[in-house]
């Protein structure tokens, strides 16, 4: 069947429509790219609905990232541009910031959804953070003072990345562990699990594929504020600090893979983070919140 062209009449009323759907403006500036501008003030607003009562400062976090987005020396539109073109100009700069604006707000967002009981119940009493999951739990009695298992059935760095199909990684802060392990979990996937022994004391890092979620699961009691921490030293990664004792809930399986077992145990304090985009890590066994991301930030 061919298709024929519209006549003159309809060419006119299609170039009418388009005319009704995008105006023309005389200084080129499109309504997304005035959305673009608008977008930082409905972010603020967005951060001060989201705000903890009684947090100190007038500033929300959305307001503090733009305000270091702005120190970076990245252009930001000005409210009154001397001519159209360098007014579109300024907009489409202040465009391609959107996404690290948006990014900033939805870890607000998370913050909330975490440390906000009233938006937490509201919203939703979990989420995922790599391959954990983190649910809130009013009812959850973890023991306090639970040990921090060792490794069982060690193996040597070599052995146990061939088993599990990536090299470990070792934090330059602990040095070579003394003890590595790996557990078989479901789905043919594979946890390598590193301990230091100090002073009596086991240091305990678990390492899985990012995305691959083994079936961690840490149920958090209602007074404990989690943290999100910012890491450096050349990896810029994000980390949740779990300050208090909480559950961890696990898979086990025999040595012969044939059974999968749900787990539960007490784990202490702990940071969790996401290395690369590639790996899920968390730490167990360090008390201090300032040691934990130093271990952390030492990972190339």
């Amino acid at each position: 069947m061919g298709v024929s062209e519209p006549d003159e009449e309809g060419r006119d009323r299609h170039r009418e429509r388009g005319r009704d759907r995008n105006p023309d403006r005389a200084d080129g500036v499109t309504e997304s790219d005035e959305r673009a501008v608008r977008l930082p003030e409905e972010l603020r607003a967005l951060g001060r609905s989201l705000d903890r009562p009684g947090t100190d400062g007038d500033e929300t976090m959305v307001e503090r990232v733009l305000q270091q987005i702005l120190a970076e020396g990245v252009p930001a539109p000005v409210a009154e541009p001397p001519g159209p073109g360098e007014r579109l100009r300024a907009v489409r700069r202040w465009a391609r910031l959107r996404l690290r604006v948006l990014t900033a707000a939805l870890c607000g967002l998370l913050t909330a959804l975490v440390l906000t009981p009233p938006v937490r119940a509201a919203v939703a009493d979990w989420f995922h953070f790599g391959g954990v999951e983190v649910r809130y739990d009013p009812s959850a009695t973890p023991s306090p003072g639970a040990a921090v298992p060792g490794c069982p059935d060690p193996v040597s760095l070599a052995e146990a990345g061939r088993r599990a199909g990536f090299a470990p990684l070792v934090p330059g802060a602990l040095g070579t562990p003394d003890a590595v392990s790996v557990t078989r979990a479901p789905k043919d996937r594979f946890v390598i699990t590193l301990c230091w022994d100090e002073r009596g004391r086991t240091v305990r890092i678990d390492e899985y594929a990012a995305l691959l979620a083994p079936g961690y699961a840490k149920s958090v009691a209602g007074r404990q504020e989690l943290e999100w921490i910012e890491l450096s030293g050349g990896t810029y990664d994000y980390a949740l600090w779990f300050p208090e004792p909480h559950l961890l809930r696990f898979w086990m399986t025999p040595e012969d893979g044939s059974l999968f077992t749900r787990s539960e145990r007490t784990a202490g304090p702990t940071l969790l983070w996401v290395h690369n985009d590639e790996f899920t890590l968390r730490l167990e066994g360090v008390e201090s919140k300032t040691r934990a991301r130093e271990i952390a930030e030492s990972l190339e």
